[in-house]
């Protein structure tokens, strides 16, 4: 079971908290551009921190296939047969390295990064690869 971590949860509530409270101060101080940069920023990234609170689990796996999260909260299981391949994406840019998992189910493309999954998508792909042989 691979999930978010709280931190980056948390975090993000503290974010959007943030931004809420700067468009507070900005639309008493008749700043209505402060305003209308800051409530969807503290939106968005709100969803995004609600979202790690709801749906903390992003990938599963189990002896019958994985489950992954569907849409905003929504769960979707998938049998190891229509798992066609499970792959990391590698790429570097201005020096920094990024991973991202990405299962390919046939009409899906799944795709999970480190913050997603709370660990490395190298691993979670080889545990994903040992398990699903």
């Amino acid at each position: 079971m691979w999930r978010v971590r709280r931190e980056l949860a948390v975090f993000k509530i503290l974010g959007a908290l943030a931004c809420a409270g700067l468009a507070v101060f900005w639309y008493l101080g008749d700043d209505l551009r402060g305003v209308i940069l800051a409530v969807p920023a503290a939106l968005l990234v709100g969803a995004m921190g609600l979202r790690d609170v709801l749906v903390p689990v992003r990938l599963e796996a189990d002896e019958s296939g994985i489950t992954v999260v569907h849409g905003f909260a929504g769960r979707r299981h998938v049998p190891w047969e229509d798992v066609e391949d499970v792959k990391v994406d590698v790429r570097t840019r201005f020096g920094l390295r990024s991973e991202m998992l990405e299962i390919d189910t046939g009409d899906h493309l799944h795709i999970f990064s480190p913050h997603e999954l709370g660990a490395s998508p190298t691993e979670v792909a080889a545990a994903l690869r040992r398990r699903g042989t």
